[in-house]
């Protein structure tokens, strides 16, 4: 296994040297591996985002919200029951300093919002308003609120079946699960799934939740300052990254205790600033959101065309199944593992419900989205397939032209929270693909570092190329992750139940007590 290692570090060594020497080489390299990847990769993308005959409904989404209100309907709607207490677990009332793990509660939620709080939240969700329209914002809510269950069931997982070392460090996740609850319930195939899921979470890693996460930072930054070379703003990525996760998950975790509220705060605080000035809109807003859901106000694809582009991006948006976030709560520092469950659920809340809203909020009421105001209703663009706009803007262009039409030095702002955002992903990921490459190579300092050099010089080439098909293929590891999680979570629901019943028992006794800080 070290062997491998070695090798494929050399040679992912040669290759970023390569791209950062010969910029002429790199363009001729990129288009290579473009068209050798997408031979390759194509069918394995292809297959996981295949929609149903006869609809654009991809299979996968379809996959997370039906899991999603299965949990929510076994666990008798655990993230309404027990929100309260979930806040309260995140103010530390229930903490006690004394018990395993390196994070507070709110350390490790603040690491897992970072890994989901991102460019989703700001141009995949000007996607699904400009192809759905407003209606599509309500499914969206729906899905996020049913994937509260989703994250909870496997955060608890999560921390029940950690590795704990000597030296206070912890490894958890799905692929500890797998292996350790499949052999506590006697079952076959745990390893197997494990080991498929890890290979999953290092490509989505190094992909998704890193080259493509560079790529869209620099597009932001050169789009401000000017046209630059992409490898300088992966270098300084590079540099600023390694510095961080360099320390492990306390190191990640005291920044993203610290960058999650405050681009958060950012974020939402713009969006609330534009919503105020344009108060006299939200009512009528809120009216399109609704008769939208269920009518589709003339859009493409009608009623059907806004649940689906809301269920979609709330699916991609909160990761809720994906089994990524399980991997950050398992750091925390509690012996109840069902504590970390209860603190999880709120992820989709803040990520989908709250800031996904502000977003298509936002977009809604600028008046970017073209309407007849002979009918009332949205004007399809030339091709038929998304609803015209104002500068013909989609994704990340039409929330930026939104925020300016109110502000207009609102889109520097906006600029900041997509590179704050950016960042936060990466650092967040960089923890997901380290604990899935430590479980295949071993736990040990040398095999922490290579995977965090590789990851680091991934930011440089993502950043300096575009590698179409390499994304795809990133963004559907990242889905086929939630297929092996979610079919091992049909089998280990029960040992959450009955955790759950047992806390419960117990929090209702008195017997888990408050601790005074």
């Amino acid at each position: 296994m070290k062997k491998i290692q070695t090798i494929l570090f050399s040679q992912v060594a040669a290759a970023a040297a390569a791209s950062t020497a010969y910029a002429q080489e790199v363009v001729t390299l990129d288009q290579k591996v473009n068209e050798v990847f997408a031979t390759v990769t194509g069918p394995f993308v292809n297959l996981i985002f295949a929609p149903f005959p006869g609809t654009t409904f991809p299979w996968i989404v379809l996959w997370l919200v039906v899991a999603a209100s299965i949990f929510t309907l076994y666990f008798g709607f655990v993230q309404f029951r027990f929100f309260g207490h979930a806040i309260k677990l995140v103010k530390g009332d229930y903490s006690d300093p004394n018990d395993a793990g390196e994070v507070s509660h709110f350390q490790a939620l603040a690491t897992a919002l970072s890994g989901t709080v991102g460019l989703g939240n700001i141009a995949g969700v000007a996607v699904a308003v400009g192809i759905g329209g407003p209606g599509a914002t309500f499914w969206m809510i729906l899905a996020g609120l049913l994937g509260m269950a989703s994250k909870f069931t496997e955060c608890t997982l999560g921390v029940k079946y950690r590795n704990e070392y000597p030296d206070g460090t912890v490894s958890g996740g799905p692929m500890y699960y797998m292996s350790k609850g499949f052999d506590e319930l006697g079952l076959p195939g745990g390893k197997i799934l494990a080991i498929v899921f890890s290979i999953f979470c290092i490509l989505g890693a190094l992909g998704g939740g890193n080259m493509f996460q560079a790529n869209q930072a620099h597009a932001q930054i050169s789009g401000i300052v000017g046209d630059y070379p992409g490898w300088i703003t992966g270098v300084i990525f590079a540099v600023i990254v390694f510095a961080v996760i360099v320390g492990g998950i306390k190191s990640i975790a005291n920044v993203t205790e610290k960058i999650v509220p405050f681009m958060g705060v950012l974020y939402v605080g713009a969006a609330l600033i534009i919503l105020i000035v344009n108060y006299d809109k939200i009512g009528w807003a809120f009216g399109q959101i609704f008769e939208g859901a269920f009518t589709g106000l003339g859009i493409a694809g009608g009623f059907v065309g806004a649940l689906i582009q809301g269920f979609k991006r709330a699916a991609f948006s909160n990761e809720a199944g994906v089994g990524s976030a399980a991997i950050a709560h398992s750091a925390v520092r509690t012996n109840e593992p069902i504590t970390e469950g209860f603190v999880s659920l709120l992820e989709p809340l803040i990520d989908t419900v709250v800031i996904c809203t502000m977003t298509a909020l936002v977009i809604t009421i600028s008046g970017q989205l073209i309407m007849d105001p002979a009918t009332g209703q949205f004007v399809l663009n030339e091709a038929g397939n998304a609803i015209a706009t104002v500068g013909d803007n989609s994704g990340v262009a039409l929330t930026s032209a939104a925020f300016g039409a109110s502000i207009s030095w609102f889109p520097y702002v906006l600029a900041v929270a997509v590179v704050l955002f950016a960042f936060s992903t990466m650092i967040s990921w960089s923890y997901y693909g380290l604990k899935a490459w430590t479980y295949l190579f071993g736990e040990g300092k040398m095999q922490e570092l290579s995977f965090k050099t590789i990851f680091c010089i991934f930011i440089i080439i993502g950043a300096a190329a575009s590698l179409g098909p390499v994304i795809d293929f990133s963004d559907a590891a990242i889905f086929a992750m939630a297929v092996v999680n979610i079919f091992a979570l049909y089998f280990l629901m029960k040992l959450v139940k009955k955790e759950l019943k047992s806390y419960s028992a117990r929090l209702a006794s008195g017997e888990i007590k408050k601790f005074k800080h």
